[in-house]
This record gives structure tokens, sequence and C-alpha cells, in this order.
């Protein structure tokens, strides 16, 4: 089989697919370890018996409902390449929002203290990291497979984090930490348990402990919220992504915060959250 027949088949296996061809190009650049262009001028060249097998279970497993993140073991984010797994939420573009604005801040500051809440594949921390070379950075999660995972992207990326094992900011030395920050984010679980009925076949593959919170979806964000708001400083800012149908809900439970705006994601939804101390 040829690199033009190859792709030719994963486009067909793909055709339910928003993107067919490019979900074809990115599978078959992670078989062979070619660039697009490189693919498109060496279309005659011979896959090998072995690489066929494995595209036709790549294959299998993308027209199942796998993600192609979780097959790849990659996502990008932020303009990095992350590794990821089952045992993270695979980072969505919108979250690029949350960075963006919470580094409108921190370019303000010399030496920012910055503290990301629930990390999981470590996608908001290092960004900020790389984007933001003189913040200090401390990133914590619930999953230690979780955080297997976020250490090792930031050792890839030779990008200087703290990680802590812990629930959101109870342990000791994270709640130390947390009264000096000038800027937390967040990006919790977020839905309603009801929405386990209804969740697509790729979302389903993402772990619960990433994706739910409780009955209205804002158990957590309301937990993290108390204990940020008798935490941070005077001045500093919580940066939180919310379900679109209940950050509104968030903003009128967070009156008692100096300021407060809600601002929308990329195709213009209310979904982000910030609060100033």
């Amino acid at each position: 089989m040829t690199i033009a027949e190859a792709l030719e088949l994963a486009q067909k296996h793909l055709a339910d697919k928003a993107n067919s061809q490019g979900e074809a190009f990115s599978l078959l650049e992670s078989l062979l370890g070619k660039s697009k262009p490189e693919l498109v001028l060496s279309r005659s060249k011979l896959l090998t018996k072995e690489q066929v097998k494995t595209l036709k279970t790549w294959l299998e497993r993308r027209t199942a409902g796998e993600p192609l993140q979780h097959i790849l073991a990659k996502a990008p984010f932020y303009g990095l390449e992350l590794m990821v797994s089952p045992e993270v939420l695979i980072p969505r573009p919108e979250t690029e929002v949350l960075v963006d604005r919470a580094l409108q801040q921190l370019r303000k500051l010399a030496k920012p203290r910055v503290l990301d809440v629930g990390t999981g594949s470590g996608a908001i921390a290092l960004a900020i990291k790389q984007e933001c070379p003189s913040a200090e950075v401390w990133a914590s999660d619930l999953s230690a497979d979780a955080l297997k995972i976020a250490r090792e992207n930031a050792k890839c990326l030779h990008l200087e984090v703290t990680f802590i094992h812990a629930d959101l900011l109870t342990e000791p030395e994270l709640a130390d930490y947390a009264r000096t920050v000038d800027v937390l984010l967040a990006n919790l679980p977020y839905l309603p348990a009801s929405d386990k009925a209804w969740l697509s076949s790729e979302v389903q593959h993402d772990p619960e402990l990433a994706l739910f919170s409780g009955e209205d979806g804002l158990e957590l964000f309301y937990n993290l919220e108390k204990q940020a708001f008798s935490l941070l400083k005077k001045g500093s800012a919580g940066f939180f992504e919310l379900d679109p149908r209940n950050v509104w809900q968030a903003y009128e439970a967070c009156a008692h915060w100096s300021a407060r705006e809600v601002f929308q994601d990329l195709v213009l939804r209310d979904r982000f959250l910030r609060l100033v101390r």
C-alpha cells in the first residue's frame, strides 16, 4: 500500500468526521514521522506491512469513537504539543482564551506567581510558563495519574512548573502558596451529572473525574471559590472556565468579590468567569 492509497483508505474510514482529510493526514504523519508536505511529495512510497496493520488498527479505534488525540497520544494546546492519555482531559481550544486573559494581567508584573488548580495534562500551567517565563508557576491535581502526564509534559518541553498532589486548596503547602499568588486559574469539571446520559462517544473517553461536578455542575467551583476567597491576597484574580449553561449562576453567587466579569469563548458563548479579590 502506498502513502496515497493509505490516505484514501483513511479518508474513506473517516468520512463521517468533520475533518476527515485533516485526520487522515494526522494519522499518516504520526505513523510515518513525516510532515504533510513530505507525505504529498512521497505519495508513491510504500508502507511496510507493520505500518499498514497499525494504520488499520488506528482507523478501527477512531471509527469506534475513540478521540484522535488518544490514538496519537498527543494534543496541541497554545502552540505546545502535549502528551495525553485516557487519564487526562483532552485540552480544548476554548481554554486558550482563559490563558490569553490571564496573560494580559501577568505580563504587567515583573515576577508573577501563578497557580493552576486541576491541571490535568498541565496544559494551562505549561502554556502560562511558556509565554511568561518570569512567572513562578505551581499546578495541582487530585489525580496522581494525571500529574504523571503533566510532569512528563513539563520535562519534554523543558518548562519548570511545581506540581502538587492535592484536592483543590486543602493541602497545607498549596494553601500557603495560594496566599502569595497574583493569578489563580482553574478549568475544573463542570458538567452536571445528568449529562452522562447523552455525552458523545468521544467525550465518554475522557475520565469522569475530569468531567462531572455534582447535580448542577458547580459543586467543585463553589468549593474552590470559597477556599480561594479566604486565601487569595487583595488584588489577585481568579480565572475559571465553566459551562455556558451555568456561568451566570456562578457569577451571581460571587457578589462578595471586589470585581467579577463573565467573558466569552471562541464562538462567543459566555463561558469564563474572572473574579478579583
